[in-house]
């Protein structure tokens, strides 16, 4: 019986070039790469102090944990949102918001305060934000 030399010496060849070892090649030496700097500490914002009058329920309430809420907390808030400033509230009782604002007790009063003339004259008012007939 004749065998076929040059099939058997292909599969010969196959069969011992899968036994080889083969090596990954070389990766060349990389400089050493410096870490990431650590995120910096989140920065306090600075404050805003707000007058409030917490009694003109559903304008400036508080509830039942004694936190300031209402719709003026709502502006008040995304106010200092806007301006990147951290809201602190100071209650005042209605007839000591604009001296204490004088006095530089706090920066704004956000308390559904009425624009009227005789307030105009000591004090700055944004636009009305609410009005009732």
């Amino acid at each position: 019986m004749k065998f076929p030399i040059l099939p058997l010496c292909l599969i010969a060849s196959a069969v011992l070039a899968g036994c080889g070892k083969t090596e990954a090649p070389v990766a060349a030496p990389q400089e050493p790469v410096a870490a990431p700097a650590a995120a910096p500490a989140p920065v306090a914002l600075p404050e805003l102090k707000v007058a409030i009058d917490p009694t003109y329920e559903p304008f400036t309430f508080k509830t039942s944990d004694g936190k300031p809420t209402g719709f003026d907390v709502d502006i008040a808030e995304a106010l200092c949102a806007e301006i990147k400033r951290q809201c602190v509230y100071v209650e005042q009782v209605w007839d000591s918001m604009i001296p204490g604002l004088q006095a530089k007790k706090y920066d704004v009063i956000i308390s559904s305060m009425s624009i009227t003339e005789e307030r105009q004259k000591v004090v700055d008012f944004t636009d009305k934000y609410y009005n009732t007939p």
